[in-house]
């Protein structure tokens, strides 16, 4: 049995607030606040002597993200943010056709793709739901990549990527998991995913300037990086000015030059947590909380927008329907109880840090539906 109460002592936000707010930013445990700090706390104290000790432990990172989504390590390359690691994506999948995405996606989604004069279809969803038949209507001869959120940020629609994987044909899988990392379990093999990004500051519960990103060994094998730097060589400590030999992995074509040692030492703590807790027991824990959340809306008159008549397609966020969302959000922080402001209502997100006492405070406070 999991000690969820035990688990909930390492997040001190929960002793300042009632925090249903990862969707937006996730708070930090103590051991990911540690992990950082030493970092720091070594280049105050030593320099950088400690450098070759932090190249491993880089490495040591790597190994557990991809243990995290069932990927190889040199598929796994650390990143700062879902934009980066959707940029390098496209860098591998630009001449790969035409793309096919939806009408409720976060931008980082479709702009980079348009910015490159790729083409986007977006798949008009349905009572906030995209049917996987209508992604597969999109396809043709011009299109060949499929590029969606595991997650939408703007409802909490969760998608089949096992499904999604069975039918995507020649076309491309590629997932924005920003929404989905450290919350939902995900397997890059088994759902046939091609390329994958997710941030650290939300789910993954690591802060700002963390992330990585996924690019399957075929993808990498038969594309070429647009942008490198001396890390990016086999032998970066050459410094040969006249020969390039890249190395064959992911990481090569995101970690250009010196690490962002701090983010990523704070993803692997966060990611230790996620493993001594188990993903399975977390994606379990976030939708029992947010089963709850839902009925505890319903009985108190408040329309839920999420789609949640399929177990399913329910995530860890809810987006409650509100006359006044700005009003809203400002009255419950007035009460410090943390929630996002969305254009149809509020959002509120349940991870496995969060308690059935959390949502019957943020209940309370809402009173009874408008």
């Amino acid at each position: 049995m999991i000690n969820w109460d035990d688990i909930r002592k390492q997040f001190p936000v929960t002793e300042n607030s009632t925090y249903l707010n990862a969707a937006a930013a996730g708070p930090l445990s103590r051991a990911t606040t540690a992990a950082a700090t030493q970092y720091y706390q070594q280049m105050m104290n030593d320099g950088d002597i400690h450098w070759d000790e932090w190249l491993e432990k880089r490495e040591d990172v790597r190994r557990k993200v991809a243990a995290l989504i069932n990927a190889e390590p040199d598929e796994i390359a650390l990143t700062t943010n879902t934009s980066s690691g959707m940029n390098v994506i496209i860098d591998a999948l630009e001449t790969h056709g035409e793309v096919i995405s939806c009408d409720l996606e976060f931008p980082v989604s479709t702009l980079p793709w348009m910015n490159r004069r790729i083409p986007v279809h977006l798949v008009k969803s349905v009572e906030g739901e995209v049917q996987i038949g209508d992604i597969c209507t999109a396809r043709n001869v011009r299109t060949g990549i499929i590029c969606l959120s595991h997650v939408q940020y703007s409802n909490g629609l969760r998608m089949d990527l096992d499904q999604l994987g069975k039918v995507k044909g020649a076309h491309a899988l590629v997932v924005n998991a920003s929404q989905s990392a450290g919350a939902f379990e995900i397997d890059v093999k088994r759902m046939q995913i091609d390329a994958l990004c997710a941030t650290g500051h939300k789910w993954m519960l690591s802060g700002y300037g963390s992330g990585f990103v996924y690019l399957s060994r075929e993808l990498v094998a038969r594309s070429r990086p647009r942008a490198i730097g001396w890390l990016s060589m086999m032998d970066p400590y050459s410094d040969s000015n006249n020969e390039i030999h890249l190395r064959g992995d992911a990481a090569a074509r995101t970690e250009l030059g010196c690490p962002h040692f701090a983010g990523m030492f704070a993803l692997g703590a966060s990611v230790d947590l996620i493993a001594e807790v188990g993903i399975k027991n977390i994606q379990e824990r976030v939708l029992s909380l947010n089963r709850f959340l839902t009925t505890r809306l319903s009985d108190a008159g408040w329309k839920v927008l999420s789609p949640i008549a399929e177990e399913s397609t329910r995530s860890a966020e809810t987006l409650v329907a509100a006359d006044d969302p700005a009003g809203l959000v400002v009255k419950l922080a007035e009460q410090k109880i943390i929630v996002t402001k969305k254009p149809q209502g509020i959002r509120v997100a349940t991870h496995f840090f969060n308690n059935e006492d959390d949502i019957e405070r943020l209940i309370e406070a809402l009173g009874t539906g408008n």
